[in-house]
């Protein structure tokens, strides 16, 4: 049986906060049992907060573009710099929705700057390296619980075609983002020759059913999934070949 376990955080997390130790004192607090291939589900706005991705808005001077981008679009010309500032290219801009590819390769709304759940007049930006610090969480919880854990940071994006946004993996760590049943056959005997699932990104919005926007529960356990561990990987994996892009 699977289980989705929210972590209530009652610290506010600013610059250099222990994740790890945050993280543990919530789950000695609720009583909850960390077990092996437990899977920890953090919003990236908290490891942002604790890497420091925390900009206030009245340090940011805006460049001729990003004004005229942002009268055109509606935005504060401080947001519309960040942006353009956290994008390789800007791919759609329409009704007031920026579009872009970010420095890591998502493709997403605003590239990642968020003001919500941000005090004052600031703004939360994605990790540098989500991987990165996904593994460094992973590492930490592991050393002082002795569980082999797997780590996943997630955001949360639109998609081409649906209302509504979903949770989505962004950084992860101990856990194979995609299972892959290419090779295998269905219950009537056909070959499977393309059907790879996003584990990850399930993950991910199952764990955000429980997270929401406005709850205070940025770590979810999610425990009672097998899943395939592996020591190195990455959000790359989830990310299709621009070749392969049929909406570029």
């Amino acid at each position: 049986m699977i289980q989705i376990i929210p972590l209530p955080i009652s610290d506010a997390i600013t610059l250099y906060s222990d994740l790890s130790f945050v993280i543990l004192d919530s789950i000695d607090r609720n009583q909850i049992e960390i077990q092996d291939s437990d899977i920890v589900v953090v919003t990236h706005k908290i490891v942002s907060k604790a890497e420091g991705r925390v900009v206030h808005l009245d340090s940011i001077k805006p460049s001729a573009k990003a004004i005229t981008m942002a009268k055109m679009h509606d935005k504060d010309p401080r947001i519309m710099e960040l942006i353009l500032k956290e994008s390789t290219q800007i791919l759609r801009a329409k009704n007031g929705i920026i579009i872009s590819e970010t420095k890591h390769g998502f493709v997403c709304a605003n590239a990642g700057v968020d003001q919500s759940n941000s005090e004052g007049d600031t703004a939360v930006l994605l990790p540098v390296a989500p991987d990165d610090s996904a593994y460094r969480l992973q590492y930490a919880i592991k050393k002082k619980v002795g569980k082999e854990i797997a780590v996943i940071i997630t955001d949360t994006f639109g998609r081409t075609f649906r209302n509504g946004q979903t949770n989505v993996a962004i950084g992860i760590a101990g856990i194979n983002p995609i299972k892959s049943y290419i090779g295998k056959y269905d219950m009537y005997g056909r070959k499977l020759r393309v059907t790879e699932i996003a584990v990850a990104d399930e993950i991910a919005s199952a764990a955000e059913l429980v997270m929401g926007k406005a709850e205070g529960i940025p770590v979810v356990i999610v425990q009672g999934y097998n899943f395939e561990k592996v020591s190195k990987t990455s959000f790359k994996s989830l990310l299709r070949a621009k070749e392969r892009e049929l909406f570029l």
